[in-house]
């Protein structure tokens, strides 16, 4: 089950509009009393975009992101699946020995 975002998104792409517009760029910490969210959260928010916007290379496009998290859950499937196909070879190679005496 995903978390729910503590804050909505059109909150977060105001704040990084209203940051990305805004000549001098404001204080951040100031910028996000304002807004009503935890700097942090604006300071990454502001990161992300940068990303997004090929701006930033230091960290991953949200849709790298996005794609990141489909593969290790598509991974974590396989895993399973390719554990339950080698505890099921097992047991029918034990059921069909011919040297394994039946009661």
């Amino acid at each position: 089950m995903v978390a729910q975002k503590k804050y909505p998104d059109e909150l977060r792409a105001r704040a990084v509009r209203l940051y990305r517009e805004s000549a001098p760029k404001p204080v951040i910490r100031q910028l996000a009393a304002q807004l009503g969210v935890h700097h942090e959260a604006l300071r990454n928010w502001i990161r992300q975009d940068l990303a997004d916007r090929g701006e930033r290379r230091d960290q991953p496009t949200s849709s790298e992101v996005e794609e990141l998290r489909r593969l290790r859950k598509e991974n974590a499937e396989l895993k399973r699946a390719n554990e339950i196909l080698k505890a099921a070879s097992a047991f029918f190679a034990s059921e069909l020995d011919p040297t394994r005496r039946r009661s």
